[in-house]
């Protein structure tokens, strides 16, 4: 192909499902990011992971996608030492937060990606090596012009169904109830999952799930939130 017939059909660029708004840090935030991203943060460069190898053990693995300040993160290893965390974050603010977390509740069991979370469990997560995903809140994209941003869509779902192991749980939450329903369909219509709560229901919020303040403000105020949980189950 020559460069005429290259701008005239561009490669194909994916769809991203979020825009970085960086937003500013604080002093403690930038701190946390000089002194312990070397020893919690992940590189994408580095390709396929063995976690194991990372953590100096073989522990069941979560990866929790688009964790905004880490507060809930942070809560679920802080609960459950025996198992071993992967965050994936853009906004540099957030995984500063997760970092001072990590380091005030002496967290061993966190590692940090700060990149898109396609592009990492394409080059960085082995195939059926996770336990858990989380994906807790993530941008509605409201706007119908918008709904192609958002993050579940048939692709996603079956990058996701690959690296979980057979048996593993992919657990949804969101408190805008248009995008529930279509996640609700596009989940109960995928191949390699079954919903743990029965085709066509949503799930009560699991006990590892904690509450964020932003959903406790809104239960307050009257606003949904919905769970979605699916187990992984082996296609013929």
């Amino acid at each position: 192909m020559n460069d005429a017939e290259h701008t005239i059909n561009p490669p194909h660029r994916r769809i991203r499902s979020f825009v970085r708004r960086q937003g500013r840090l604080t002093a403690g935030q930038q701190r946390a990011l000089d002194e312990l991203w070397p020893e919690f943060g992940l590189d994408p460069a580095s390709g396929m992971q063995d976690f194991g190898a990372v953590s100096g053990r073989r522990a069941p693995l979560t990866l929790e996608i688009g964790f905004g300040n880490g507060s809930s993160l942070a809560a679920m290893a802080a609960a459950d030492p025996a198992s071993d965390f992967i965050g994936i974050e853009v906004h540099r603010p957030g995984i500063g937060h997760l970092l001072q977390r990590i380091k005030e509740q002496h967290l061993g069991n966190v590692r940090i990606y700060c990149e898109d979370a396609v592009e990492v469990l394409e080059n960085c997560i082995p195939d059926a090596s996770l336990d858990r995903v989380l994906l807790f809140f993530p941008d509605p994209w409201h706007k119908k012009r918008h709904h192609k941003r958002r993050i579940l869509q048939p692709e996603f779902i079956d990058l996701v169904a690959r690296k979980l192991k057979t048996g593993g749980h992919f657990h949804m939450a969101t408190d805008w109830e248009h995008y529930a329903e279509q996640m609700l369909r596009a989940m109960d219509a995928a191949a390699g999952f079954s919903n743990v709560s029965g085709t066509g229901n949503f799930a009560e919020r699991p006990h590892y799930r904690p509450p964020t303040k932003f959903e406790t403000r809104g239960r307050s105020l009257g606003h949904g939130v919905w769970d979605l949980v699916y187990q992984r189950r082996q296609v013929p």
